[in-house]
């Protein structure tokens, strides 16, 4: 999920005593962040202070994302767990258990009823949020399972790995319909276009691809980066698609996204 518009210049104190894993800003007035001390830490990003800081977690912190109507986050470990929290005071509400391995990337259910997780162990699982229970297991990948992507009406999911693929899930199904093959290394990042109807995957091969939602087919590939493809969003219209380099490159593109 993007930031949306808005003033940019607020600077977020440096409090975390570890590396920070990932940040996320639904609404513009709230971010969250998971770092390396095993905490998160909820941010006013007006003032850029530290709201409150959530510790319960064993081991690194990989990903948070938080619910559509903002009051929960959950955050996904090292420690193999994924957790909810209360955003407004702070309290852990449940923590799932079922990966067997490192847990990387969580999304959210555009209805917030469910959430999606992916892990080393090279799978994904769906989880109740309001009981905990995991409803589904998905796998298919060879490799570890880096990203997660979901499609606003939630009816596709799409994952990346360092299998160097890219699946498809139909969400009401909880199946795979597509497994999209052209990277040359593993897939770091992905993300579906605002309408669903373009994927868009980065890779440590340096490259972009961008593939069709329904029919698995590659519409283009976007090459420039000096280094691996670490993150990726597209633009509220989906006209641009912003991307984020690794691996020793530092910058970030914008990319011209409309068909040719």
């Amino acid at each position: 999920m993007g930031c949306p518009d808005g003033e940019v210049g607020t600077h977020i104190d440096r409090t975390h005593r570890g590396r920070l894993r990932r940040r996320v800003c639904p609404k513009g007035d709230l971010l969250a962040s998971g770092s390396g001390d095993k905490t998160i830490k909820l941010w006013d990003t007006g003032t850029g202070k530290t709201i409150r800081t959530l510790e319960g977690h064993n081991d690194i912190v990989r990903s948070v994302a938080f619910s559509p109507d903002q009051q929960t986050l959950a955050s996904t470990s090292v420690d193999k767990t994924i957790r909810l929290w209360n955003v407004k005071t702070g309290e852990l509400l449940k923590t799932m258990k079922g990966h067997t391995a490192r847990v990387k990337s969580v999304v959210y259910s555009p209805d917030g009823k469910w959430i999606a997780t992916a892990a080393s162990d090279q799978t994904i699982r769906v989880w109740d949020t309001q009981t905990g229970e995991e409803l589904a297991k998905l796998e298919g990948h060879t490799g570890d399972i880096e990203a997660l992507a979901l499609s606003q009406d939630g009816r596709s999911l799409a994952s990346s790995s360092n299998d160097t693929t890219v699946r498809l899930w139909d969400m009401t199904l909880t199946k795979s319909v597509h497994t999209l093959r052209g990277h040359t290394s593993e897939v770091d990042s992905v993300g579906f276009s605002p309408d669903g109807k373009v994927v868009a995957s980065g890779s440590k091969d340096k490259s972009i691809k961008l593939w069709d939602a329904r029919t698995g087919n590659l519409l283009r590939k976007l090459t420039g980066h000096t280094g691996r493809v670490e993150s990726l969003t597209f633009s509220p219209d989906g006209k641009v698609l912003a991307t984020g380099g690794g691996g020793g490159d530092t910058s970030i593109r914008l990319w011209d996204v409309t068909e040719e």
